[in-house]
Formats: C-alpha cells, sequence, structure tokens
C-alpha cells in the first residue's frame, strides 16, 4: 500500500462478510467520507487510486466503484478521466432531493456554511493572538451558556450566536464583529436547522461540543494555526452533518427551517 494510501485509510478495514453489494459499498463509502473528514482534506485533494482504495478495504474494485459513485452522487466527490477521484468544494445530500424548494433552501444553507467557513476561521485565528484575559473568559462563559442551554432541552441557537460574536470581538477588531453581525439573523436561521439536525443524533450534538471546545482550546492556547483549523473544521462538519440529514427531516421541520433561510435572505 502507497504512503498517500494508508495517510487516507488509516487502519479502518472493512470486511465483505455476508453483506450484498450494495450494503457494503455504502459502508465503504461511509468510512472513506469518515476518513476524509478526520484527516482535514481539502477540496481539490486527490484520493489513492481505486485499486489501491479496494485493496486495503479488502473488496473488490466493483464494489469500491460504487462507494466513490455513491459520494460522487451527494457531491463529495468529482472523478476525473484518467486521473481518478478528488474531493469536491460542496456536497449536496440525495436525502433533500424532490422538492425544488426544499432544495434551493439546503443549498441556501450550504452556501451560508461555505462562507461562515472561511469567515469564522480568521476570526478564531486573530482572537488566539489578540484576546485579553477578560475576553477570553466571556468566551468560555459563552462556551458553556452554549452547553448549558443544550443540556436544558433547548436548541441553544441565540447562545451559539453570542458565543462566536465574543471571539469576534476579541480580535479587537470591530469589523469582524460588523460582519458577524451582518449576518446574524442568517446565522440564526441556519443554526436553527443544524440544531434541529443534531438533536435526532446524540453523537451529531457530541461532535458540536467537541469541535467547540477545539476552538476555545486553540485560542486558550494563543495558538493561532489551531484556532483557523478549528473553526474552518467546524464549518465542515456542519455541512457534513446538513449531508447526513434523512429524507424525513427534510420533508418535515428540517425543509420548513431551511425555507426560513431563504425567504430572511430574499428579504
Amino acid at each position: 500500500m502507497s504512503p498517500a494510501t494508508s495517510h487516507l485509510v488509516g487502519e479502518t478495514e472493512v470486511s465483505g462478510g455476508t453483506f450484498d453489494a450494495g450494503t457494503l459499498g455504502e459502508r465503504v463509502a461511509e468510512k472513506l467520507l469518515a476518513k476524509i473528514r478526520s484527516d482535514g482534506l481539502a477540496p481539490g485533494t486527490r484520493l489513492p487510486s481505486e485499486h489501491a482504495m479496494a485493496q486495503h478495504f479488502g473488496v473488490s474494485r466493483t464494489v469500491m466503484r460504487e462507494a466513490i459513485a455513491l459520494l460522487k452522487a451527494d457531491g463529495l466527490l468529482t472523478t476525473r478521466k484518467g486521473s481518478g477521484a478528488f474531493v469536491a468544494q460542496t456536497g449536496f445530500p440525495r436525502a433533500a432531493k424532490g422538492d425544488p424548494l426544499t432544495e434551493q433552501s439546503v443549498q441556501s444553507l450550504l452556501n451560508l456554511t461555505e462562507v461562515r467557513r472561511g469567515l469564522e476561521a480568521e476570526i478564531a485565528a486573530l482572537a488566539a493572538v489578540r484576546r485579553t484575559p477578560g475576553q477570553l473568559a466571556e468566551i468560555e462563559h459563552a462556551l458553556r451558556r452554549v452547553e448549558d442551554a443544550m443540556r436544558a432541552g433547548g436548541d441553544g441557537v441565540e447562545e451559539d450566536v453570542q458565543f462566536h460574536l465574543r471571539i469576534a470581538e476579541a480580535t479587537g477588531n470591530p469589523y469582524w464583529v460588523r460582519f458577524v453581525e451582518m449576518f446574524a439573523q442568517q446565522i440564526r436561521l441556519a443554526v436553527k436547522v443544524t440544531r434541529a439536525n443534531e438533536a435526532r443524533r446524540e453523537d451529531f450534538a457530541n461532535q458540536v461540543r467537541e469541535e467547540h471546545e477545539k476552538i476555545v482550546a486553540a485560542i486558550v492556547a494563543g495558538d493561532p494555526d489551531a484556532a483557523r483549523a478549528a473553526a474552518g473544521d467546524h464549518m465542515l462538519c456542519v455541512a457534513e452533518r446538513v449531508r447526513l440529514a434523512d429524507h424525513d427531516f427534510w420533508t418535515g421541520s428540517g425543509g420548513e427551517l431551511a425555507r426560513d433561510l431563504v425567504s430572511n435572505f430574499a428579504r
């Protein structure tokens, strides 16, 4: 196995067992996506060859090809003839397809998350080197308020917005605060959607808490590179959780909340 393949797929193994090709293909797709996320592979990164990945996962090239096709259908991978598979810039959840208004709403949510990724990453990096002791205490307090709200059964939406505002204030540059405030209402609506989705799965809720804690830990450590990476990764994970939401979510409360985001933006 080549070094590139080893870096991508790590030690994860998948056995063919008694699963049929379709189920195995989906499982391999999930494992591959999880590794892409955990390694933070950037859009445009070329994956190891289909043959190399099939060998490592212990599956046939047909199953590996299916896994790649599933991720490609979700917009998470692209393929180029003669070059292989690459991490895509954006992805759209298949579970949300069917209703044009819902599709537009979900795409709007993913677009906002993409914008927030760049914004939040730079803000966190600057906060890591400029925050005062008082501002650091406010950031930590804001994080506790998010966690307290969620433990109490709330959605933590307003607390989440305030958490990110405290980080923006710690940059010492009022324009960064203005940027966050400019999108505050859209961010509130977007967080309502993502929190409603995350509340359906305990692992999602745990991931959000861990991602927030990593951002704060990097700011506490005064490490701008780690803060930038943690904030950027948080937004990538938010987008991934949106893509993983099931059909029932988008046809129910999730779709309604996402449509509110589009309605607000159009005003």
